[in-house]
């Protein structure tokens, strides 16, 4: 297809989609106005978002989980208690709380809580454990860490590494704590029991919260090193919010938000529970992601609206086709990663009308809407990026004649760039180094900065864009992001491998890349017990950054500056027909690692084993 027809289907689109426009045009409006604040001394930010929806619909549904229902008035009277309780305990705006609660509404409940002090909350990754959870918890330097009790044994084994003083660990009882507070280990205060005979009424400190005030930690791999904690601030919530969830998904009193994404990422936390509040609409949480009951929720609770990532809708698409799949009340699905290949393979299957991809990092500054529900499209942003060329046999952004980097035109992918200026600023890490290593400088003229998003991005035309892929050395699986520093150095630790070399492949019809590594033991193969090594793996780090693939290598391909080849390990990935170094996989249920033989590898690659 040649640029000019291409031109004129977007424009007939665009056309198609003019009545729309127009009829949506002031919430738009108000939407992205509310998204551009830059007054520094104008109250903002969640916990005023909150108590606007608390004032607008008091009595319509705020939460829903299992057989549990709460309004927006009683809930908001539960969660000033919290407030109320950590302001008599001296927390004040810019402390840190973390959370490590899984899906339910007390995580909800301290949030909220929190918010309106203006303490920001650090949204701890439930699957983390042992070094890489001691690693995110002393990062943020918490002033309390709150901990559901499906959680506890967790935190507890990490207690003597961790800097936080005597008192200063709470936990809530895994029930409905609404009804009663239940009971939790020794060493740790009963939160809901603690709050109990605290005031109910709204603190006068969410009035006293402003755009460049912290509201989450929200953590990150990164692409080196253990998780990074990105500040995510009131203003950046108000970018989302407004931009997003007000202009965009419209949802309104009434409507239900099914979200079984976790509430400690951005996914779910600020995408799918902001744009429930924006429209005080409802969000139904499902405590973890199942396909064979989704469809049951989503009709349990009478949700027209859904979150997903692009894992999430391919497990979907695998299981079983059923007469009733069109039968539901979904209208619109929010979220990112949803592949060409699947998009309106599955609006079909399921009678889906709308489907909000978005781009977007916690850690960045830039937000791509599909705001016209365009097919195959992250859609367009109002904020200033370039797409550069970039080569990946070096690894490095291409330079022009000048010295500086060249802009690519329309059809061609390249890495995404987006200017930090202030308008958009750039929140950062925790670590000031780690957020210059994400700052590029001198990129078009001499002083200019940009956030490196360390994506490849495709211009399709009239400012909207395709995701193409991830550089550098994180990839994408399970909806989480792996840093293979962080895999390397765990693996390096066990005591019989020498070296090792992480990075990610691709498996047919899978979202993201897997896990593999390759291996140098430094003991015969007939000698190495994988099965005490994949239990080693499970104990060290989450289930998702754990290699599904191990090659086993004698010596490591260097380069002249002695860093890994990584390229032809990628490209090789576990076709034994390449090589012929042996390579191992962990099948779905297994507890060890077995060879991979050409029929596995077939297997495999025609979709057999559910990774």
């Amino acid at each position: 297809m040649d640029s000019n027809n291409s031109d004129l289907i977007t424009w007939q689109m665009l056309l198609r989609k003019t009545p729309e426009i127009l009829k949506n045009l002031p919430t738009m409006v108000k939407g992205l106005k509310m998204g551009n604040i830059t007054d520094p001394t104008l109250p903002v930010g969640l916990g005023l978002c909150w108590e606007n929806a608390v004032d607008s619909n008091p009595n319509g549904l705020a939460f829903l989980y299992e057989d549990s229902r709460f309004t927006y008035h009683e809930f908001n009277m539960w969660a000033n208690q919290v407030s109320h309780y950590f302001i008599s305990k001296g927390i004040q705006k810019g402390d840190v709380v973390a959370l490590m609660i899984e899906n339910r509404p007390e995580l909800m409940l301290c949030v909220i809580g929190l918010t309106k002090i203006g303490a920001a909350s650090a949204m701890i990754n439930t699957q983390q454990n042992n070094e890489v959870l001691i690693h995110s918890l002393n990062l943020v330097k918490p002033k309390h860490v709150i901990v559901g009790s499906e959680l506890v044994d967790i935190i507890t084994a990490a207690k003597g590494d961790l800097d936080i003083e005597d008192g200063g660990y709470y936990c809530i009882a895994d029930q409905d704590t609404s009804r009663d507070p239940g009971e939790v280990p020794e060493g740790y205060l009963n939160l809901i029991t603690e709050i109990k005979s605290c005031a109910t009424y709204n603190p006068d400190t969410t009035h006293n919260i402003f755009i460049n005030d912290p509201c989450f930690y929200i953590y990150t791999s990164g692409t080196t090193g253990m998780p990074k904690a990105g500040i995510f601030k009131h203003g950046r919530w108000m970018k989302s919010f407004g931009g997003l969830s007000v202009s965009t998904v419209k949802l309104k009193p009434g409507d239900i938000l099914y979200c079984s994404l976790p509430l400690y990422h951005a996914s779910g936390l600020i995408v799918c529970w902001g744009s429930a509040l924006a429209g005080q609409a409802g969000l139904a949480i499902r405590r973890k992601f199942s396909a064979s009951n989704f469809w049951s929720d989503v009709r349990r609770y009478n949700a027209n609206a859904f979150g997903y990532i692009g894992e999430l809708c391919r497990y979907l698409m695998t299981q079983p086709e059923r007469p009733d799949d069109r039968l539901n009340p979904i209208k619109i699905m929010l979220g990112n990663g949803l592949r060409p290949a699947v998009w309106k393979q599955f609006k079909e299957r399921y009678d889906i009308d709308t489907v909000y991809e978005f781009y977007g990092a916690s850690d960045g500054n830039i937000g791509f809407i599909n705001m016209l529900n365009f097919d195959n499209t992250v859609g367009f942003t109002v904020s200033p990026y370039a797409i550069v060329e970039y080569d990946k046999d070096t690894d490095q952004p291409v330079k022009g004649p000048h010295g500086f980097l060249k802009k690519l035109g329309k059809g061609e992918a390249g890495l995404l760039l987006a200017e930090i200026s202030d308008k958009t600023p750039l929140d950062g890490y925790t670590d000031e180094e780690k957020t210059k290593k994400v700052i590029m400088t001198d990129v078009f003229k001499k002083g200019d900065r940009w956030f490196n998003t360390g994506d490849m991005i495709r211009d399709i035309g009239f400012n909207h864009a395709q995701f193409v892929d991830r550089l550098g050395d994180t990839y994408r699986w399970k909806g989480e992001n792996v840093s293979t520093t962080e895999v390397e150095n765990l693996i390096a630790n066990y005591p019989k491998i020498d070296e090792v070399v992480a990075y990610g492949v691709e498996i047919p019809d899978t979202n993201g890349r897997a896990g593999m590594a390759s291996i140098t033991p430094n003991v015969k193969i007939e000698d190495f017990d994988f099965k005490h090594f994949y239990s080693y793996l499970k104990s060290s780090m989450p289930q998702y950054a754990v290699p599904v693939f191990i090659r086993i290598k004698t010596t490591m391909d260097t380069t002249g500056t002695f860093k890994y080849k990584k390229s032809d390990l990628k490209n090789e990935a576990y076709d034994i027909t390449q090589t012929d170094e042996p390579i191992y996989a962990i099948l779905p249920g297994d507890d060890t690692f077995i060879p991979v033989t050409e029929k596995l590898r077939e297997e495999i690659d025609g979709g057999h084993y559910r990774f």
